[in-house]
């Protein structure tokens, strides 16, 4: 077993490599994969500093002339950092920092998890390493989304309601439920995580097992679920046709997609992004002793199994919203992915073979330097994932005009990255469309007073051009006119 002292400084390299990684990254402007998400949720922790405190009233850019409340997500990780930024200043520094800290506490989670299941703190400390360095967690950790808090709080969900099963103490599964209820608030696929300890009093009261007291602990855990279940049930029909809620419903994929899409995931995502290629052999490794330990005999298994399968249904029911680009929707694979490598890492160091140790070490060794090779580009503001012009000229466009001045901003088909980089409100459009109706009543009945853009084709169309005064600024493709009124 390891020692408390050695595993202490161990947690201490590992915060500081980890740190030291992430460094030059903190006070970066949002660049990068999915930065649409990122700015949307940046923009409602702004919107919380600088407009409306309330909880309840998360809001969006493209608002037009209304308040821009929109609710989806319960925007608990979006109000806490708004605290912070209210507390110490405005800066993106902290919402990564806040991010960083919630990633090192889904690491603490994995970690806690892991020896729970396998009393080894080796091998839990070795699966942390291993889920610390998974280059999708290593890139999205310091980026503003509310999946880092879902799975953090989620987590730890699992880790404690394993726990309990141990110690047999109600306090814990009640802790266990709001860490649920709270990780499906945050974001709702992470409701799956309750799926185990609804499996095991299921099994325990068809078992006949003292089924008053598997009632009474059932009501204790998955009584805290009624708060995502009320916030869910009043919100949702305000979305409209959400892919996510409709998932495979919301668009008929044929076969030679849905086929694609699972052969890419199964020969690239998760092996690269996931996994991390230097812990792919943990992973092979934990499958293969699986079932060569017949380890599906442990009362633990259907429990763990029931994850499996939960997640995999996750998978399958939202894949055409996943397709190829959406690898922060796989989240919800990391706990169960990283019990599979830890027992890989297990059977690995406690082999009495001494070229299986050495792999093994070799292998957790190797972990930062492929996250890192994996990443180190995703930060790159020559490759933002928008128009350049966005970042580079950010200070130029906020300044050019009022911040409560309404615009019609685009082309940008986020609704949400050009917006936020502007910081103005108003009316968004994408592929150089806007009709002549719409531009009208966005303009002389919403008050629209300013055009963003970055297409000189839109400009130039003849529904459009009329409605054209002054150029107020031009910073590389962008310009910046203002409106007519009454122009036909």
């Amino acid at each position: 077993m390891i020692k408390s002292r050695l595993l202490l400084y161990l947690g201490i390299l590992l915060i500081g490599l980890s740190t030291a990684m992430h460094f030059s990254h903190f006070t970066k402007e949002l660049v990068g994969v999915h930065v649409w998400r990122q700015t949307q949720t940046q923009s409602t922790i702004n919107a919380f500093v600088n407009e409306d405190f309330n909880i309840l009233n998360p809001k969006v850019n493209e608002r037009g002339n209304g308040d821009g409340v929109f609710r989806m997500e319960f925007p608990l990780m979006q109000w806490t950092a708004a605290c912070f930024y209210k507390l110490i200043g405005n800066h993106i520094i902290i919402s990564r920092l806040y991010m960083f800290v919630i990633g090192l506490l889904s690491v603490l989670g994995i970690y806690v998890l892991i020896n729970t299941l396998y009393n080894n703190k080796k091998i839990a400390f070795a699966g942390a390493w291993a889920f610390n360095f998974s280059p999708c967690f290593f890139y999205y950790t310091i980026n503003p989304l509310p999946d880092n808090m879902a799975l953090c709080v989620g987590i730890w969900g699992l880790a404690v309601f394993f726990y309990w099963i141990k110690k047999q103490k109600t306090h814990l599964l009640f802790i266990a439920g709001m860490f649920f209820s709270i990780s499906a608030l945050c974001k709702l696929p992470f409701i799956i995580y309750a799926v185990p300890p609804f499996v095991y009093f299921i099994k325990n009261i068809v078992a006949q097992n003292n089924i008053k007291i598997q009632l009474l602990h059932s009501i204790t855990i998955f009584a805290p679920l009624l708060l995502p279940l009320t916030w869910y049930i009043t919100v949702i029909p305000h979305w409209g046709g959400n892919g996510v809620i409709l998932g495979l419903m919301a668009n008929q994929i044929d076969f030679y997609t849905f086929f694609d899409y699972v052969q890419h995931h199964i020969v690239s995502a998760f092996p690269e992004l996931i996994i991390n290629y230097a812990s792919l052999p943990f992973f092979v490794i934990g499958i293969f002793y699986f079932f060569k330990n017949k380890s599906y005999k442990n009362t633990l298994f259907p429990i763990i199994a029931s994850l499996l399968i939960a997640v995999l249904v996750y998978f399958f029911f939202e894949l055409n919203m996943i397709a190829k680009v959406h690898e922060y929707y796989l989240f919800p694979f990391f706990p169960i992915v990283f019990i599979i490598v830890s027992y890989g890492i297990l059977q690995l160091i406690k082999s009495t073979n001494k070229f299986a140790n050495a792999f093994a070490y070799i292998a957790l060794f190797l972990l930062p330097f492929t996250a890192y090779l994996r990443t180190y580009n995703s930060w790159n503001y020559d490759s933002p994932g928008f128009n350049k012009d966005l970042l580079i000229y950010k200070n130029e466009l906020r300044q050019a005009v009022p911040d409560d001045a309404l615009c019609i901003v685009g082309n940008d088909k986020s609704r949400h990255i050009f917006f936020y980089y502007i910081n103005k409100k108003g009316w968004g459009f994408d592929s150089d469309e806007m009709n002549s109706e719409q531009l009208n009543t966005f303009i002389n009945y919403g008050g629209a007073q300013y055009l963003f853009s970055d297409s000189r084709i839109f400009e130039q169309k003849t529904n459009v051009s009329p409605y054209l005064d002054k150029l107020i600024l031009e910073k590389g493709t962008i310009r910046i006119y203002s409106f007519k009124k009454d122009a036909h």
